[in-house]
């Protein structure tokens, strides 16, 4: 039974090895643990795996071997009224959808102001007036390749401009993990040094003055070795990001914990003039980028995190902000925290694969240098080697 098993471990890339199998071996048959599946389940981690990166693989392979791997899946889940819902809104084809003008950035808000003086009362699916449903480049519910969404939730995430009062969530910090590969990777930026009281013992000191001491114990002590890696993190949020909040929560949780000089700050898309914090009074407690920029010494390692989704508009024009009227480009502020901080990289929580169909994502990239990495346990390695570096 168990020989299937440790070739289910293989077949999961995780590298067990003949001895660790062994050693599993003699542990049950001399007993050290209760005939439970919980006990077994520890006991052969412990004895299987050597690297706490390879602990979900193991999960997976585990569950897969011993309960079967339809327990992992839910088979008759009732499909989602949410989903026959917007299965039913109107759709359009590829050919109408093309044949939808786009209006350009300044066309598009010299158009909304004619809107706002001519239009006096609610209008429904229409191509023209502000509205709901429809075609029109203005309202929302409708389908445009790109518009200004004037209240209710978008559907298609095409808009340039947002008008509403939009509420952001804090990332939570104190997020228990649900993965340990975030902090496993992490620990690869770090950069060790003595300071402070002493308070460890320095073994390879005490031993030679013991010597020295003709054999009367000499000990030594020497400062605590504390991780000086100074990190600072820029963090999207809101929009498309609402997308990905758990597996940010717990990059800014692991982050917390692994980086004990670190600073964060909250952008919208791209960054611009100011900064928060804190989400809930972002409008009132901001602070000016130019502040940042000059706060923290050029050796810090400057991270960010976004889906880099967003108009070209938001990135390359003055004005082009979803939210406000940006006296400068968001492309200009992005070069002054790459010229800030030589130590950057991008981390994006959408899958790889699709960024080359997303314009916005390749600007960035391109602002980045190409330090661009997905938000998986490759590249969160990879981007810490480019930070180590």
């Amino acid at each position: 039974m168990l020989i299937d098993f440790f070739f289910t471990l293989k077949d999961a890339k995780i590298p067990v090895t003949i001895k660790e199998f062994l050693t599993l071996l003699e542990a049950m048959q001399k007993n050290v643990i209760e005939p439970s599946m919980d006990d077994f389940y520890y006991l052969s981690r412990l004895a299987l795996v050597k690297d706490e990166a390879h602990f979900d693989k193991f999960d997976r392979a585990f569950a897969q071997y011993f309960k079967g791997i339809n327990a992992a899946f839910e088979t008759n889940s009732a499909i989602p009224l949410d989903w026959l819902v917007q299965r039913m809104k109107r759709e359009l084809t590829e050919e109408q959808i093309a044949q939808l003008e786009k209006f350009g950035y300044d066309k598009l808000m010299d158009r909304l102001k004619e809107l706002l003086k001519e239009q006096k009362e609610r209008h429904e699916g229409g191509s023209k007036w502000i509205g709901t449903g429809g075609t029109s480049p203005f309202g929302h519910g409708g389908t445009n390749p790109e518009g200004v969404r004037i209240g209710g939730k978008g559907g298609n995430r095409t808009a340039v401009k947002v008008w509403e009062a939009r509420a952001y969530k804090d990332y939570d910090g104190e997020r228990e993990l649900g993965t340990r590969n975030i902090k496993v990777a992490l620990r690869r930026l770090r950069k060790f040094a003595r300071e402070g009281a002493e308070e460890e013992l320095a073994l390879d000191a005490t031993i030679r003055a013991t010597a020295s001491n003709a054999g009367y114990l000499d000990i030594k002590m020497r400062p605590e070795r504390k991780n000086k890696v100074k990190v600072l993190m820029l963090f999207d949020v809101g929009g498309t990001m609402d997308d990905h909040i758990e597996r940010t929560e717990e990059l800014f949780s692991a982050s917390r914990t692994e980086f004990k000089n670190m600073e964060f700050f909250y952008f919208h898309n791209c960054v611009y003039d100011h900064l928060w914090k804190n989400n809930r009074r972002r409008h009132a407690e901001r602070f000016a980028t130019w502040d940042v920029l000059r706060k923290y010494p050029p050796d810090t390692k400057l991270i960010f995190v976004g889906d880099a989704t967003m108009s070209p508009y938001e990135i390359l024009q003055p004005g082009g902000s979803v939210e406000y009227n940006n006296e400068e480009a968001g492309s200009e502020w992005l070069a002054r925290f790459t010229n800030a901080f030589p130590k950057f990289v991008w981390l994006n929580p959408e899958p790889e694969g699709i960024w080359q169909y997303r314009q916005s994502v390749s600007i960035i990239r391109q602002l980045m240098n190409n330090r661009m990495f997905p938000l998986t346990m490759e590249g969160l390695e990879r981007a810490m080697r480019t930070l180590s570096k």
